[in-house]
């Protein structure tokens, strides 16, 4: 029988998600699909990155093709509380203190 190894770690902050739990109750940066970007406090996650997030600012990026310059327009809205799907997950970071 093959005996099993505990990893350099032991088992504290080993896999990807032990990194999100410290993120637990904090503002938090999240890039997602389609030119959309969240800041927000995060309440509660999953193993498929499912994301519960309160006093939301979503930002969206709208690219206008018509206009010579390819201007960027932002639209901004605010949420209370936010589920947002794990699959449209790019980037998950702490929001920077400065």
């Amino acid at each position: 029988m093959a005996e099993v190894e505990e990893g350099p770690a032991g088992g504290s902050g080993s896999e990807p998600l032990d990194l999100v739990r410290l993120l637990l109750d904090e503002v938090v940066f999240v890039k997602l699909r389609g030119d959309r970007e969240l800041q927000g406090r995060l309440h509660a996650y999953d193993s498929h990155m499912n994301l519960i997030l309160g006093d939301v600012v979503e930002t969206i990026y709208v690219v206008d093709d018509e206009e010579e310059d390819d201007e960027i327009r932002t639209t901004t809205k605010k949420s209370e509380m936010l589920f947002v799907r794990g699959d449209s997950v790019v980037l998950l970071s702490p929001q920077n203190s400065s």
